[in-house]
């Protein structure tokens, strides 16, 4: 019985061998595949309470309001003016009561609502902050733009609000430039409060920047490093011009916008080449004093380095077509 059972198998045996190989070698090929890429970074920034935008000093440097009444403080002379006291300085008394009063209510509402969209975000000790992200895929043959993320890593001032400003501009200006590439993209949306907000920003920088192997050219805080001064890995096809030129069809370049900014402030959702080129031009134009901090990161960073089909399937699956 056991002799006619091994009879019957022996013929399997070959074929199970032959699938058993050639799955090991395509999930080893998976494997290489699928490895992250070199990547470049930019970023910086504090999360540190601002300051209030417009401080509130009472008139005359005191504590209290002074009635220009003699004997008069914030009572009865001043609250009730037109009480044996009329003309034009009653009136002006009404309006002055009526505007101090107005603005103490406007804070409590401020202060109530936790609202801190605006300009006024400084007198919140724990303003709202808005946390975007923006990817962009595109087409390897936009090499260039590798070459304008290189110079701007290079040369940008990230250790202050206008250098950081200035980074997200050019950056975004580099994309715009090369709509012919465009081929995925995604946003991101996100609120926290200023003590929770560093932490959810970190979160989102951790995830891209896992992605990759090794960050070959960084510029944090101002502080530039970069890991191969030719920018070319080890084993890359430098030596070959024609594959630095010649690119695959399934081959490709992933930038990431992230940026904290106080207030509520959004992107578009991305389902189209118009909505991209939107989110662009707002991104780009965030104003030095509402941004807190800032990161741009882009594979692969170094030539010769390639993001294939399946790499961009994997690590960036919430992609969409453009």
């Amino acid at each position: 019985m056991l002799k006619k059972l091994l009879s019957a198998m022996k013929p399997l045996v070959k074929p199970l061998f032959l699938f058993g190989l050639v799955a090991a070698l395509a999930l080893g090929h998976s494997d290489a595949a699928l490895a992250a890429r070199s990547g470049g970074r930019i970023g910086g920034g504090s999360f540190n309470r601002p300051a209030p935008s417009r401080p509130y000093t009472p008139p005359g440097g005191g504590g209290g309001y002074y009635a220009p009444y003699p004997g008069g403080g914030f009572g009865f002379p001043f609250v009730f003016p037109f009480f044996g006291i009329g003309g034009f300085g009653s009136l002006f008394s009404i309006l002055i009561f009526f505007a101090i009063a107005n603005f103490v209510l406007q804070s409590f509402r401020r202060v109530g609502s936790g609202d801190s969209a605006g300009y006024d975000t400084g007198y919140s000790s724990n303003p709202n902050v808005s946390i975007i992200e923006l990817q962009v895929g595109l087409l390897a043959q936009a090499r260039g733009l590798q070459e304008d993320l290189n110079r701007i890593a290079e040369t940008a001032d990230t250790n202050s609000p206008e250098g950081r400003a200035a980074v997200l501009q050019e950056a975004s200006l580099a994309l715009l430039r090369h709509p012919e590439y465009w081929a995925y993209a995604g946003s991101k949306n996100g609120q926290a409060r200023l003590n929770a907000a560093e932490a959810e920003f970190n979160r989102l920088s951790l995830a891209e920047r896992s992605k990759f192997s090794e960050e070959t050219l960084t510029n944090v805080n101002n502080q530039l490093r970069g890991t191969n001064p030719r920018g070319v890995l080890p084993g890359s096809d430098l030596d070959n011009p024609t594959r630095l030129i010649t690119e695959g069809p399934g081959e490709y370049i992933v930038v990431t916008l992230l940026a904290a900014t106080l207030g509520n402030f959004q992107i578009p959702q991305i389902n189209s080449a118009e909505d991209l080129r939107q989110a662009l031009r707002v991104i780009g134009a965030i104003p030095s004093d509402r941004l807190l901090a800032i990161e741009v990161l882009w594979t692969p960073q170094v030539a010769g380095d390639t993001l294939s089909s399946d790499d961009l399937l994997a690590k960036y699956a919430d992609l969409k077509m453009v």
